[in-house]
């Protein structure tokens, strides 16, 4: 129980503040270079445009994936499935959820391994004149499905509990 409380608030930090200071620095970034652009005809940030888009866009999509699916706000599945019976539904559900727990971790797999290989090759991307290593923005991404991929077994896990107990079960919720 303990783990999950720990899971959930670390993800609330990714969203809320580290997405949340990303989203700062966009507008920042762009209100400077606006200005700079066309008032003092010049430009203050260089290459500000592809931080935005290959640094902090991305960071910002990433770190508010795994919250956004945990709080129910991302897309799934079962949504018709509420108007089932409560064993019918949990059974839907469970199906649904271990097709996306091994959709996932067939990605997590296939992202970590082109994360890692990026960090292995130096992958690097142009911002402004200089090249920026793109490693620590690559990191986020398996981090974010692997949050998205562990509270997926969560709530599979929840859903078989469901089922063995049966309709109104008792015990701790997961």
């Amino acid at each position: 129980m303990r783990f999950w409380i720990w899971i959930g608030r670390f993800e609330w930090g990714l969203a809320s503040i580290g997405a949340g200071l990303c989203l700062l620095a966009m507008m920042l970034m762009t209100v400077i270079s606006v200005f700079g652009r066309y008032v003092l005809g010049m430009d203050l940030i260089p290459g500000a445009y592809n931080m935005i888009e290959r640094i902090l866009f991305p960071l910002i999509v990433f770190w508010a994936l795994p919250l956004a699916h945990r709080e129910g706000t991302f897309p799934k599945l079962e949504m018709l499935s509420y108007a089932l019976p409560e064993r019918l539904r949990l059974s839907v559900s469970a199906l649904v959820l271990l097709v996306e727990v091994v959709v996932f971790a067939v990605l997590l797999f296939y992202v970590s391994q082109f994360a890692w290989n990026s960090y292995l090759d130096g992958r690097r991307a142009q911002i402004g004149t200089g090249y920026w290593q793109l490693y620590p923005v690559l990191a986020m991404v398996p981090l974010a499905f692997g949050l998205m991929w562990l509270e997926m077994v969560r709530l599979f896990v929840r859903d078989c509990v469901g089922l063995v107990r049966g309709p109104g079960g008792a015990g701790p919720a997961l």
